[in-house]
């Protein structure tokens, strides 16, 4: 089994810069893709990034540019520095692990972003 806690979630301005971590634990975490997902009310979930084991990454268009993934597999910790938000930004962010790129097999309980105007 495979357990994600992120934090690192808040309120900022537009503009402004989060940087989201998410610890993970489980026997098979080093060989798992890491993925970011959000959802904002109304919207279904979305995949915003993901990471292989290996590094490769995939962006959401929408991100493309702003937000970087990152990950350090000593710390089993997955990031996403998110960069220039805006208020299209808000939403819960979700962790993930699972197959490379959707990386949607365990999921993280969630944490709120609120980028403010």
């Amino acid at each position: 089994q495979v357990q994600l806690v992120e934090s690192g979630g808040g309120l900022v301005q537009a503009g402004g810069s989060l940087r989201l971590s998410c610890v993970a634990s489980g026997s098979i975490v080093e060989v798992l893709a890491m993925g970011w997902y959000r959802q904002a009310p109304v919207k279904q979930r979305e995949l915003v990034a993901s990471i292989s084991s290996g590094g490769r990454t995939n962006y959401a268009s929408s991100v493309k540019g702003r937000f970087t993934v990152s990950r350090d597999n000593a710390k089993r910790t997955a990031y996403l520095q998110m960069n220039s938000l805006n208020v299209d930004d808000t939403a819960v962010y979700y962790c993930s692990a699972g197959r490379y790129p959707t990386a949607n097999e365990f999921w993280g309980q969630g944490t709120q972003v609120t980028v403010s105007s």
